[in-house]
């Protein structure tokens, strides 16, 4: 069994018309995700390689039915389209835009946490999901998946490829990947995924990708102290950041001892995580955490 998505996932992807947008509904797609509308204000009417193109996304949602969103849009128009895909009823929003300011992040966080607590925004700033074998929402490399029984949530994009490779090469495929995206404010946290892998029966064990700066992965650390049986491998990307020096990623931001490197391995492994100093073993970790 998958989490979030599957192979009832019917998806509208906002700025379909754009590059980006089109490149990656389209691959998706040809995975056989369920794309069936896209949005773009002033294009409805219009088709791309067959998907109709929307006004507005009400008008996609009534006219197909469509549950989950998929962002593309520009920085300074990402936050309203989330709020419009949530006004629309979609379910599920994975936002891939990067560049949204913290301000405008941290209003859609409140509000729709406020008003709309059912929605599952997943980002911004992030790669999306796959569920291997029923369906990709974002901008996953497919290839390298595989369907299985391991759970996969991450800050890092590119180290979620990794640990996805390195579980496909060691024989262990997955239930569902999620990179939740590095920013200062998340729509969906490790903790939010952790409980979904935790309820999944199909879900066997759980690699957890954390990076420098904030405190996520130290609430992860008590959350799976209270709440998770499953075995958890963990890998912390950040290790050798120099000191002193400014990251370029959003979240990587370090307040006098909390947020390194050192102090969520510590969290992390005061609760039975099995931690990693290299990410190519996660796969080795993995199948020796299940005995397999």
């Amino acid at each position: 069994m998958a989490i979030i998505i599957d192979e009832s996932t019917k998806v509208v992807v906002q700025g379909l018309t754009g590059k980006e947008g089109q490149f990656h509904a389209l691959r998706n797609r040809d995975y056989g995700t369920n794309v069936v509308a896209g949005t773009r204000p002033g294009k409805g009417g219009e088709e791309v390689s067959g998907i109709p193109i929307f006004d507005t996304v009400s008008q996609a949602v009534e006219a197909t039915g469509a549950n989950t969103s998929l962002i593309f849009v520009p920085p300074p128009f990402a936050a309203d389209a989330v709020l419009e895909a949530a006004a629309a009823g979609v379910d599920v929003i994975v936002c891939i835009t990067e560049g949204i300011p913290a301000q405008d992040e941290a209003k859609v966080f409140n509000y729709l946490k406020e008003t709309m607590p059912d929605t599952m925004l997943i980002g911004p700033n992030c790669p999306g999901l796959i569920s291997p074998g029923k369906s990709n929402v974002g901008i996953m490399p497919d290839s390298i998946t595989a369907p299985g029984n391991i759970g996969v949530v991450s800050r890092s994009g590119t180290l979620t490829y990794q640990a996805v490779h390195e579980l496909t090469t060691h024989g262990l495929g997955q239930t569902t990947c999620i990179g939740i995206g590095g920013d200062p404010v998340p729509g969906t946290t490790f903790i939010d995924v952790l409980a979904l892998f935790q309820e999944d029966p199909d879900t066997k064990g759980i690699v957890m990708i954390g990076e420098i700066g904030g405190d996520a992965e130290e609430q992860a650390a008590e959350f799976i102290r209270e709440h998770v049986t499953k075995p958890v491998a963990a890998y912390i990307a950040g290790v050798t950041a120099p000191k002193g020096k400014k990251m370029g990623h959003a979240g990587a931001i370090i307040s006098g001892s909390k947020g390194t490197a050192a102090a969520k391995m510590e969290a992390l492994q005061a609760v039975g995580v099995t931690v990693l100093d290299d990410p190519t073993m996660i796969g080795v970790a993995m199948k020796e955490l299940l005995g397999s």
